[in-house]
């Protein structure tokens, strides 16, 4: 194949190939030739013309197929337009001599037809270049359509269009001829020619004005009769020309239009009005236009699309400026009684009608221009209801019930057009409801007493809506209803109407996240009893009574348990009473009553049943084993009643017919939602009514169940061609479905579903007619109930079921198959389902033959349903032997059957065999199976076949797996060769193609990625197939193809080419067809998932510079199309794929390209929604928006000359409030996507780098963008939209809060948008605004102020303000009626409270690190922050404490286990109120840790003192009210410290919690807060139990928290329960000791049993340390775990658990260090807390730890030594060595011998071994001074110890590193410093003299002396104490050394200046040590000066040098002192810019 990619064709080659892949390789040239031909150098392509015109042109006469053929064609113009067009009249002369051929033979069409392609493509691609050739050409195409079949006809029309298209105004003169023909066209049978005919009129149209003036009737009543009998393709062709036909009426260009030839006569054209062209549209709609009597549904549907177009073509301004004139039209249209003869048609009309204003008002109108228009529908109401008024009044009866009937479809179609638009507009409607006089409410309530009940029902749902889009309004509605009914309750409409609209606001109440009041639902339980209970009183209303009274308890059901459960009782005793109790009662029942007393009975019992269904619906919980039992009780009777209804109706009339099934409908409604077993004792009545009902046995109508469709396979809609499921025109074509009823669903068929749950994308409810319904039910009862039913009366029914088949005949035989065999269907998938056996052979072959019966029906999806059945069956029986049976016998009908349905039949059950045994269990028949469907699947002269078999081959294909892997081949070559020989008509062929190809590709899967033959050639073909799909007409194929294009993509990436794929689903993004648009979306999620950037480049290179007209991709790219999709598509499954498709493009490169999306987003969010024009990403020019109607033609001259400018009648649609939303959220994903990367939060650094690379894609550089965007979002008009750009602005606070300025030092970045931020947040705190709107804006303020931005106390104060007004909320009473639920109080109370207690937590910080920080720093900052946070909360804090405090009991009592419930308090807590308690809770959970933490510093400020509390409580007692008068402050106190403590141990201990790191922080601070006041520090002192628990907390607290910071705040609450336990400790002993010295000391026995205070603390007198109750072992568990985990080698469990553990230590952290550090002074304080023998316990852990710790942290090779741990470790040891314990008599020796042991470990670890590289000198030389020092003395006179000490000072010296040098002399020195002389000379013995000598050497060779200043000057010191220590005898001996040392420093004075700086300096140091000794020692030192003359002289001189020195340095001292005098007399500052502006405010 690769012999196929050259300019020309390489006819070598193609003689070799077989016939067979001719066509494959001619396609395949010719695919190359289409991509070179555009990019090829014009000089190849002229060097080659002529040979390659004429290989092209003689392949015209090779019988190409159809994607070969438009191929050809398009290569043959593309050569014309490229090249030269020398041969371009000889080319056009060969097709036509083609076309004028007589060969009518088949095998010479394919030559015909595609020369009429190539003329096509050369008169569309060339135009006038053709000349006048286009006569010829036109006149023989008319000519050859005479004769021509199908394919030829829609050809030939094709060709016709691209001629006018290419030919312009320049064809004018055959235009009539074309016009002519195609009238022919436009009626044809065959829907494909019909199709393109349309097209072709469509074009002349836009060209030939005859179109649209003399010929507009003629073409309009043309459309209609194209329409009737047509399909979905052809009749959105002709709408579309229709729309534009009647749009060009009223374009300028008709407006200029001056004579026209009308009936042979020229005539003045007059330009029809805007009236006139929509009443020709209104004939088509109305009559059908094709004069007959009844209404033709599909001419309606197709008028109804053509209305759409009509809108779309004049645009959206057009729609704004005559809405009213629109509207009043359209709605005229359902008045008329000709669209409305019966209810069917009725509700057909009002659908069509309801879905022109939805796709023109919703489609094309932006927020403001809706809000118009529903004032303008509003207008209308008024005026139909001003009709019915009149109506009523009028006395001629006649007139006035057709006006009401005319008006109560306006009305409905009215109110359910208003309802949908202010759902979708959310809160943004608020301005329809703002004023009561000009709102929407009054209109819509007054319709609530229309007589018509459709009209009331309508009203009430729009109401509904009216409540979920604005749930403020909910509430008043509620009370409003309520309150009418009460004043009306005498008129049968009011009652009806008004209870049906309470039902309706309950019913959205779910939506509602703020809930209603909870008392609401007591009052309507009370009110819908009370209409129960007086229903009888009068029998006018009884019936209404009775309707509207359970109507309102079924929707009270829907406020769920909580609700409900308190009124049960009542419910289930209602139930009970709607029911006879008896048969007996049954019995009497009969007997009594009358036609009347009967319905209202059947109504209540309907309703009773239908309240039931809702409360099994909505209260699952309530529903116990005991509820269902006295359920059952009614419904018992209920199914035993049915046998007597036949008897009733017959005895009262027909009438009762409807009550009787709505009864019926509900139990079977009820059942099904009640587990099967528990009413199986009535299975055999009610099996009887169920068949009964859906084989028709008692209805004379053939109706037919609507679920059929839904019991088939999803992807069989392809044989169906039912596809239409899946269109935007779902909601009216529809209406053209085959089976009962289709589309017909109306409010008024079932009142119950005004409280139904509908899918966003379907508000509005749609029963459909009762008849239907209660089929549907009964078919899934039936399903339900089959699994449990015994085998043998599966039998019968089965039998049954195929009797009644037999006895129906024709058109009632097949409703009843298709019933019975939905009821099968159902069966069988709960049986599959439940796992569960069909039964015995005989109950399989009854269900066998049953369905072979309808696999040869004439109806397809009775065949599609038996198909599926048999694979079903074969699934729940599981028997191979039976499965082999079934596909034999399948195989031997297809063998021998001819005709289409057995072919079809047993070839899709083939597939369904396959799809539902899977590949192993049919293995043994794949083979033939295969076989035989790809034989079906050649034969071409019947392509139902084709498809059928195809579809089969398909689901083989797919469940074949593995085992199908040696039949891909084959099918893939019979793929491509249908596709390539299949005319693309047959729609459907080449969709099961598609799904097919789909299949194998699965099928190769990975494979697809090699290198071999077979696969490169299966890849290509796979790639052929594809781009033969993508070239289909039919969106469907399309999509096919994009499918298949992902798959490979997913397996071979590389071998899938982005540059072509990208911009082709770029263009199908803005196809018209649903499928075809998620297809694309679905692909372009995939692909951005691993090539976003690629893909968001291609896209852009189409953006390109704008020259390219039709691109619809802007210079926003990709990106920016997928947002304005978002406002244009209602499909949820769309939406949701393009969110995530921006999601993973934002993800992956809003990084890098910051810059741009910031642009993207602004735009998004701050495109003005004032009118629909202007859109997000282009600003229509302003002006134009203001025009009024009379400067039309101003506008339109303006418009003939700025051909270029945008086209302002079809603006884009500012983005709705969801998109802005989403956009939000982006902007929050990539606030967190740039987390972490440094220079986004840097502005210094991110101008750096700009300045380096101009790169200005940081965050930091567009804050006020950021800023903005947020600011835009949180003060919109839509309430989602405001909590998410508070969540916005929230991020930026948290992420920029302490980004330097670096302009003004001092001052952060975010100081300059104070304005802002207070701006955006005042909105959210007006008195109006919703809870969690108020709640969010608290949070931001808490984050504001606590981020310490705003400096000045000034600029905060704007913000603080708004904080004090919410605290109003929370004293005010209870005394306004409230909006909302109880628990949107409680949310937004503890909002408030949450907030104040973040800003108290951050002043109380910052008050303390003022105090830390010194003072001149705090003068940095001006006045502003003398005044401090603190005192802005400072007069809050009484009120806040209480409520803190509240919340915090409410908190506790709400977090107990269920079974405590009954302890709460019965009247609720101080914020929750005790009905809604369920919804409070997550509000509390929220909440709390702040609330906490804030209460347990304002507790340890106060110092617990109750005084604070009491002052308070007598202004506002809100919590200690209840506190007896006589509470004494203990008891207060304890209380207090108890909950929180309570609270913390749970919340910490508790592994159900999920606590983030941030609150488990707050608790922790917190406890450490409490701890360290005194007042609970006594009581936990005191209380061992309750320390240790806390400590066992902490414990839990460091094995489950990772983070550094948490486990050092868990550190400090370790230390404060430590440090209680010792104080208590410490007074103990402290009262024992008083006490002792109190009593005189007897000699009485007793005195001997009283233990001495050193048996107090833990281990008492024995020593013996209890783990259960002993603190300590609590303490040394929490310390022994944090040290484990941070030095895994000191786990003491380690080597156990067989983990290799770490010898040497990785790099640990400083807050590492610091928490290990923290911890081992935690355990040197242990002791301390013991008794003296536990204090001996402790104490080898203690030291076993310490010094483990000590080993770890100083190895020689540690990369980082942690000088905090070893100085912690240090400092410890010294603690334990200087400890009182040393001294006791009783433990002091066991000290003193640990302490010793301890030194021996160390000095061992020093020691370097094969694991351990032995301690660093430096910390050994500190650890052992510091026990050499501080131990006891008994250490130092150990002889093994002297030893060792010895030799190691002497290593440390050998050792020649300065450091280790210096620390050993200087330790060395403080050693023999501390030690007596007797002590101490063992050690001067071992070690002096290498002291000495270093110095002795240093006094003759000065060399290296300046690098050893410290050194000298350490060695000296040790010298001095060395002389001072020694003997008076040893002492001249050893100052005769020392003295010539220190003289051999002294610098010669000439020589003194000019010497190094440490020299001069270890001179003077020399000369003060000289100074200094004279005096001490005066003989000795006089007799070695004596002696030594040169010493002497040195040093005279040298003091005398010293003396000039000072006296100099003294002088310039004092002259430098009056200097600075002079100086600081005017210190003025030189740049005093700190001045306070505050004075100026007022100004």
């Amino acid at each position: 194949m690769e012999l196929a990619h050259s300019l020309l064709l390489n006819e070598e080659a193609l003689s070799k190939i077989p016939d067979n892949k001719k066509p494959v390789f001619v396609f395949e040239w010719l695919r190359f030739l289409d991509k070179v031909l555009v990019a090829a150098q014009k000089s190849d392509i002229k060097e080659k013309q002529k040979q390659l015109v004429a290989q092209l042109t003689s392949q015209i006469s090779e019988s190409p197929g159809p994607p070969t053929r438009k191929l050809l064609a398009r290569n043959l113009a593309t050569i014309f337009s490229v090249g030269d067009t020398f041969d371009l009249f000889e080319t056009l002369n060969k097709c036509n001599d083609v076309i004028k051929n007589r060969d009518d033979s088949p095998s010479y069409l394919p030559t015909k037809l595609a020369a009429i392609a190539c003329l096509g493509a050369m008169y569309e691609k060339l135009g006038r270049m053709t000349g006048r050739s286009y006569e010829e050409t036109v006149q023989t195409l008319i000519k050859s359509l005479k004769n021509a079949e199908s394919q030829g006809r829609s050809e030939i029309m094709s060709t016709l269009e691209k001629v006018i298209k290419g030919l312009g105004s320049a064809g004018n003169s055959t235009y009539k001829d074309v016009y002519k023909a195609t009238k022919q066209c436009m009626t044809d049978r065959s829907m494909v020619v019909r199709f393109a005919a349309a097209k072709c009129m469509l074009q002349l149209v836009n060209e030939a004005p005859f179109m649209y003036t003399s010929e507009l009737e003629t073409v309009s009543s043309l459309c209609f009769r194209a329409l009737d009998g047509s399909n979905y393709d052809v009749r959105c062709a002709v709408a579309k020309l229709l729309g534009n036909l009647m749009s060009m009426t009223q374009s300028p260009k008709a407006a200029s239009t001056g004579k026209v030839h009308y009936r042979n006569s020229l005539t003045k054209w007059k330009q029809p009005k805007l009236e006139d062209v929509l009443n020709l549209l209104s004939v088509g709609f109305l009559k059908g236009g094709i004069g007959s009597g009844n209404i033709n549904r599909e001419i309606r549907v197709g008028v109804t699309h053509a209305y759409i177009e009509f809108v779309k073509s004049m645009g959206g301004l057009w729609l704004e400026r005559n809405i009213s004139v629109f509207l009043n039209h359209i709605f005229e249209l359902v008045a008329n009684p000709k669209a409305t003869p019966t209810h069917v048609d009725a509700v057909y009309a009002r659908k069509c009608v309801l879905f022109i204003i939805r796709s023109a008002i919703g489609g094309l109108l932006g927020e403001k221009a809706q809000i118009a228009a529903a004032k303008e529908i509003s207008q209308i109401i008024v005026k139909q209801m001003n009709i019915v008024g009149e109506a009523t009044v009028d006395s001629d009866g006649r007139s006035s019930s057709a006006d009401i009937a005319g008006s109560q479809h306006v009305l409905v179609c009215a109110l359910h057009e208003l309802g949908s638009l202010v759902l979708r507009l959310g809160t943004s409607a608020s301005p329809l409801v703002a004023e009561p006089a000009t709102g929407i409410i009054e209109p819509v309530v007054s319709v609530l007493i229309h007589p018509s009940h459709a009209a009331r029902l309508s009203a009430s749902w729009c109401l509904g809506s009216i409540s979920r889009a604005l749930p403020s309004q909910l509430t008043p509605l509620l009370d409003r209803c309520v309150e009418r009914m009460d004043k009306l309750k005498t008129s049968p409409e009011a009652v009806s109407g008004y209870s049906s609209a309470l039902a309706a606001l309950l019913g959205g109440v779910y939506q509602c996240p703020l809930g209603i009041p909870h008392a609401k639902g007591k009052q309507l339980f009370n009110l819908s009893e009370e209409l129960l209970r007086t229903a009888s009183q009068n029998s006018r209303l009884s019936l209404q009574r009775t309707q509207s009274g359970w109507l309102l308890l079924g929707s009270l059901m829907t406020l769920g348990p909580a609700v409900v459960k308190n009124h049960l009782p009542r419910m289930l005793l209602l139930w009970k009473n709607a029911f006879p109790r008896s048969h007996k009662e049954l019995e009497a029942e009969k007997q009594r009553g009358d036609s009347f007393t009967w319905q209202v009975t059947l109504e209540a019992r309907s309703g009773a049943l239908g309240a039931m269904n809702s409360f099994l619906q909505h209260c699952r919980d309530l529903v116990t084993e005991d509820v269902i039992r006295r359920l059952l009780a009614p419904l018992k009777c209920a199914l035993l009643m049915f046998a007597q209804l036949p008897w009733v109706i017959k005895q009262y009339g027909t009438h009762l017919k409807a009550s009787a099934a709505m009864v019926r409908l509900r139990l079977y409604d009820v059942l099904s939602q009640l587990p099967p077993e528990s009413f199986e004792g009535t299975y055999t009545d009610l099996l009887r009514e169920l068949v009964a009902e859906f084989t028709l046995t008692d209805n004379p109508a053939n109706t037919t169940t609507s679920l059929l469709r839904a019991m088939c396979h999803v992807d069989d809609s392809v044989i169906l061609g039912s596809w239409l499921q899946e269109t935007d025109h779902k909601a009216i074509e529809d209406q053209l479905q085959p089976n009962s009823a289709s589309g017909s669903g109306a409010l008024e068929h079932d009142s119950q579903s005004l409280y139904a749950r509908c899918p966003t994308s379907d508000p509005i409810p749609g029963p459909l007619p009762l008849g239907v319904a209660v089929i549907d039910s009964s078919v899934r009862l039936y399903g339900l109930v089959f699994p449990r039913v015994a085998h043998k009366h599966r039998l019968q029914m089965l039998q049954h079921f195929i009797e009644c088949i037999k006895q129906a005949k024709s058109v009632r035989q097949q409703a009843v198959q298709m019933n019975i065999f939905t009821a099968v269907l159902c069966a069988l998938k709960n049986l599959s389902d439940a796992k569960e056996n069909l039964g015995p052979d005989e109950v399989k072959k009854s269900a066998f033959n049953l369905i072979m019966g309808a696999l040869s029906s004439t109806n397809p999806i009775l065949r599609c349903a038996a198909g599926e059945a048999l694979g079903r069956m074969a699934q729940v029986v599981g028997d191979s032997r039976f499965i082999a049976d079934m596909a034999q016998y399948s195989f031997n009908s297809l063998k021998s059957a001819r005709d289409v349905i057995n072919r079809t039949g047993h070839s899709l059950a083939l597939g369904c065999l396959h799809r539902y045994v899977g590949g192993m269990g049919s293995g043994q028949h794949l083979n033939t199976s295969v076989s035989i469907v790809l034989a079906l699947a050649q034969d071409s002269n019947s392509p139902v076949v084709q498809v059928w078999a195809l579809h089969a081959l398909g689901l083989i294909a797919d469940s074949g797996g593995p085992m199908f892997r040696s039949y891909v081949e084959p099918t893939l070559s019979l793929v491509l060769q249908l596709l390539l020989s299949v005319p693309p008509s047959t729609v459907d062929v080449h969709q099961c193609l598609g799904k097919c190809l789909s299949a194998l590709i699965t099928s190769l899967g990975p494979e697809l990625q090699g290198n071999s033959g077979s696969i490169a050639t299966a890849r290509l073909y796979c790639m052929v197939c594809c781009a033969i799909m993508q070239d289909h007409p039919d969106s469907l194929v399309q999509a096919e193809a994009i499918t298949c294009l992902q798959q490979l993509h997913m397996f071979a990436p590389r071998h899938v080419n982005l540059t072509s794929l990208v911009p082709h689903l770029c263009a199908t993004l803005t196809s018209s067809h649903l499928l075809l648009r998620r297809a694309a979306v679905g692909c372009l999620r995939q692909l951005v998932n691993r090539e976003a950037g690629e893909v968001s480049d291609q896209a852009l290179t189409l953006a390109g510079d704008g020259s390219n007209e039709d691109s619809i991709i802007t210079e926003t790219g990709l990106e920016g199309l997928l947002f304005g999709m978002m406002d244009t598509e209602n499909d949820g499954k769309l939406i949701s794929d393009v969110q995530d498709t921006l999601i993973s493009l934002l993800q992956s490169l809003a990084t890098q390209n910051l810059t741009r999306w910031l642009k993207l987003l602004k735009g998004v969010l701050s495109a003005s929604s004032d009118t629909s024009s202007s859109g997000p990403l282009e600003s229509a020019p302003d002006n134009k928006e203001k025009d009024d109607d009379d400067d039309d033609e101003e506008e339109d001259a303006g418009l003939e000359f700025k051909a270029s400018a945008p086209d302002v009648t079809h603006p884009t649609v500012a983005p709705r409030w969801p998109t802005r939303v989403f956009a939000t959220e982006c902007l929050q994903k990539i606030l967190l996507a740039c987390e972490g990367i440094q220079a986004h939060f840097d502005l210094e650094l991110a101008r750096e780098i700009k300045l380096k690379t101009s790169n200005e894609n940081f965050l930091v550089l567009h804050l006020s963008e950021l800023v903005r965007m947020a600011f835009i979002a949180a003060t919109s008009d839509s309430n989602q939209l405001r909590l998410a750009g508070l969540s916005a602005l929230q991020d930026i606070i948290t992420k920029f809060a302490s980004v330097p300025e670096p302009e003004f030092p001092g001052h952060v970045i975010l100081e300059q948008f104070q304005a802002q931020v207070s701006a955006a947040l005042r909105p959210a705190f007006s008195p109006d605004t919703s809870s969690d709107v108020t709640a969010a804006a608290c949070d931001v303020c808490s984050t504001w102020i606590g981020s310490g931005v705003a400096r000045d106390l000034n600029d905060l104060r704007r913000v603080h303000q708004l904080l004090v007004s919410s605290l109003a909320k929370l004293n005010a009473g209870k005394s306004q009626s409230p909006l909302y639920n109880e628990s949107a109080v409680t949310m937004e109370k503890l909002a408030v409270l949450g907030a104040w207690a973040e800003v108290y937590i951050v002043a109380v910080e910052r008050e303390h690190e003022k105090e830390t920080k010194p003072q001149r720093e705090e003068e940095e900052y001006g006045e502003s922050s003398r005044e401090s946070l603190l005192s802005l909360v400072q007069p809050e804090l009484p009120t806040l404490s209480q409520n803190w405090l509240g919340a915090l009991r409410d908190y506790a009592y709400l977090s107990l286990p269920t079974e405590y419930s009954s302890q709460l308090p019965s009247d609720g807590g101080t914020f929750y109120h005790p009905d809604t308690i369920d919804s409070a809770k997550p509000h509390y959970k929220k909440r709390w840790t702040p609330i906490l933490h804030a209460l347990a510093i304002w507790l340890h400020e106060t110092g617990f003192s109750v005084g604070e509390m009491n002052k308070e409580s007598d202004k506002n007692s809100s919590v200690p009210a209840n506190a007896p008068a006589n509470m004494k402050r203990d008891e207060i106190n304890s209380d207090r410290l108890y909950l929180i403590l309570g609270i913390c141990v749970e919340a910490l201990s508790n592994p159900q919690t999920v606590l983030t790191t941030h609150a488990v922080n707050g608790i922790l601070k917190a406890l450490a807060a409490v701890l360290s006041s005194d007042w609970p520090k006594q009581q936990i002192g005191a209380d061992p139990i309750l320390s240790k628990e806390v400590l066992n907390v902490m414990h839990r607290v460091f094995l489950t928290q990772e983070n550094v910071y948490t486990q050092l705040l868990a550190v400090k609450v370790v230390k404060a329960v430590l440090l209680a336990g010792k104080d208590c400790l410490q007074q103990d002993r402290t009262k024992f000791k008083e006490k002792e010295l109190e009593t005189p000391t007897s000699t009485s026995s007793e005195s001997e049993d009283t233990s001495d205070s050193g048996s107090m603390g833990d281990g008492g007198e024995e020593g013996d340390i209890i783990p259960e109750k002993s603190v300590v072992y609590a303490a040394l568990e929490v310390c022994l775990c944090v040290i484990s985990r941070q030095i895994p080698a000191l786990n003491p469990s380690a080597p156990s658990t067989g983990f290799q553990v770490p010898t040497r230590l990785t790099k640990m952290s400083e807050e590492n260090c610091s928490l290990v550090a923290s911890i081992v002074l935690i355990l040197a304080d242990l002791p301390n807390m013991c008794s003296k023998n536990g204090s001996t316990s402790v104490l080898p852990t203690i030291l076993f730890l310490i010094t483990g710790v000590l080993r770890e942290m100083s190895n020689k090779g540690a990369e980082r030594k942690s000088p905090v741990v070893v100085q912690a470790c240090l400092t410890a040891l010294r603690t334990l060595c200087s400890s009182s314990f040393l001294e006791d008599e009783d433990v002091g020796s066991k000290w003193r011998e640990l302490l010793r042991s301890a030194l021996v470990t160390v000095l061992q670890n020093a020691k370097p071994s094969d694991d351990k590289p032995g301690m660093d000198e430096v910390t050994l030389l500190a650890t052992v001074t510091m026990f050499l020092v501080w131990g006891p003395k008994e250490i130092a006179q150990t002889p093994s110890i002297q030893k060792q000490c010895v030799t190691m000072f002497k290593d440390c010296w050998e050792s020649k590193l300065p450091e280790v040098q210096l620390k050993c002399l200087q330790m060395f020195t403080s050693v023999i410093q501390k030690l007596d002389t007797k002590d101490a000379t063992p050690y001067i013995r071992g070690v002096a003299a290498k002291f000495l000598e270093y110095l002795l050497i240093l006094k003759d060779d000065k060399s290296g002396l300046d690098s050893q200043q410290a050194l000298v000057t350490a060695s000296l010191n040790f010298a001095e104490v060395l002389v001072a220590k020694a003997e008076d005898d040893k002492r001249l001996t050893l100052l005769s050394l020392l003295l010539p040392v220190l003289v051999s420093f002294l610098v010669d004075e000439k020589k003194y200046s000019s010497v190094s700086k440490p020299t001069q300096a270890i001179h003077d140091d020399c000369l003060q040590r000289l100074v200094k000794i004279g005096p001490l020692y005066p003989e000795q030192f006089k007799n070695i000066m004596m002696s030594h003359a040169d010493l002497k002289l040195k040093l005279g001189l040298a003091i005398k040098h010293s003396q000039t020195q000072l006296s100099t340095q003294k002088k310039k001292e004092e002259a430098a002192a009056n200097q600075q005098k002079i100086s600081q007399l005017p210190a003025k500052p030189t740049i005093a810019l700190k001045t306070n502006f505050g004075n100026f405010a007022a100004s």
